[in-house]
């Protein structure tokens, strides 16, 4: 779970799918025509989607005193011919993201939090690239792209904007924290110690300091 300034990104759960029903509800016909190029609720079958029933599916909410404010989904693209086979079996691949705010909760940093945990989730699946569809008048999500990831590479066409984010390779933080290698404490001459070697020598180097930290969700 990663704390944000509106409280808590965390994965979406069973308990969750009816909730999601009335927040996708309540939100204004703009967000929604953004969200899903139609000013429409999701059906059940895609309700049940973007709760991350499916095994390809990630879907994460942003919570703030206990009400959902946010949700995002990322759909790991899947071998042809095999829905229920993600791409990764043959090595790293695209994952297919969505990200929706409540309108009260918009432009206060909770979709660039939920990317955030999405890429990091993400990373931690072996994914190497985030590909997202928006339409041209989102200039909100477009921006946000722009300023937190100059990296990704832009397609533009009169239907839509085709996203794509690529992401580093994932590197664990190490399960303990690193310790210097202890150094061997002088020995006196003529010393068995001197003689045999010190049993305090480090038998290997430490974790690096410099692990790479993975994306996690933070408050813009």
């Amino acid at each position: 779970m990663n704390r944000t300034q509106v409280g808590l990104i965390r994965p979406v759960i069973p308990a969750d799918e009816a909730v999601l029903s009335d927040f996708f509800a309540a939100l204004s016909v703009e967000s929604r025509y953004l969200r899903f190029f139609a000013p429409v609720t999701p059906s059940c079958g895609l309700l049940d989607l973007m709760a991350g029933k499916a095994a390809h599916v990630d879907a994460i909410v942003a919570v703030a005193d206990g009400v959902i404010v946010g949700h995002a989904m990322a759909a790991d693209r899947v071998a042809p011919g095999d829905p229920g086979n993600p791409v990764r079996t043959g090595g790293p691949g695209a994952t297919d993201v969505g990200v929706v705010v409540a309108d009260a909760w918009q432009r206060r940093g909770v979709g660039a939090a939920l990317m955030r945990a999405l890429i990091g989730r993400a990373q931690a699946r072996g994914v190497t690239s985030l590909a997202m569809d928006v339409l041209p008048g989102n200039r909100r999500v477009l921006a946000m792209v722009v300023g937190h990831w100059p990296e990704a590479a832009i397609g533009r066409s009169a239907d839509g904007v085709d996203i794509r984010i690529p992401l580093p390779p994932h590197q664990p933080r190490p399960s303990h924290p690193a310790r210097p290698a202890a150094r061997p404490h002088a020995a006196a001459a003529g010393s068995p110690l001197a003689a045999a070697g010190s049993p305090l020598a480090a038998a290997g180097k430490p974790l690096a300091t410099a692990v790479g930290k993975p994306l996690a969700a933070v408050g813009g």
